[in-house]
């Protein structure tokens, strides 16, 4: 049985190695370099970021800036609602609101201003095929509605958040 293994990881080894040709031209894109298939953690993050940071549009890093400035100010007032009590509990659940509300609209414009590559077609298999209509594909939302609907909802949530204070 042992043999047997054996053969099967050798013929595995020899067909990976001679299945990956080294790439005679430079690699078209900019982003780093491919991982190794026993990358430790800290490589995989590394390697994360430099994806991310390389291929991800100045308009959506700015965005998942912002979203992360408002989990931190609202894991600040739930840590200091904790602490230090939270005698005007009104204003904790309105600044608290504010906070996840405008992660949920800044979310929403990020969806709908992040450029996809790849545009998911519903398939033509399935118990929902006869709904699949393929008139919908130019029916996109533009830059401009959808950062005005993001200043409208942060207007209204914002309306909401200052009178529920008092």
């Amino acid at each position: 049985m042992a043999p047997k293994r054996h053969a099967a990881s050798t013929t595995s080894a020899t067909t990976s190695a001679v299945t990956t040709p080294t790439p005679a031209t430079p690699k078209l894109s900019s982003g780093p370099a491919t991982l190794k298939a026993n990358a430790s953690a800290t490589e995989i993050a590394q390697h994360v970021w430099k994806q991310y940071a390389s291929t991800t549009p100045q308009r959506v890093l700015l965005l998942d800036a912002f979203m992360a400035f408002l989990i931190l100010v609202g894991g600040l007032q739930f840590l200091y609602c904790v602490l230090a009590g939270n005698y005007p509990f009104n204003a904790f659940l309105s600044g608290f609101s504010a906070a996840v509300g405008q992660f949920v609209l800044t979310a929403s414009l990020r969806m709908q201003t992040s450029d996809s590559s790849v545009v998911s077609k519903p398939s033509s298999k399935g118990k929902n095929a006869r709904f699949a209509d393929d008139s919908e594909e130019g029916t996109g939302t533009s830059h401009e509605r959808a950062f005005a609907d993001y200043i409208f909802g942060s207007l209204i949530l914002h309306f909401f958040c200052i009178n529920f204070i008092n």
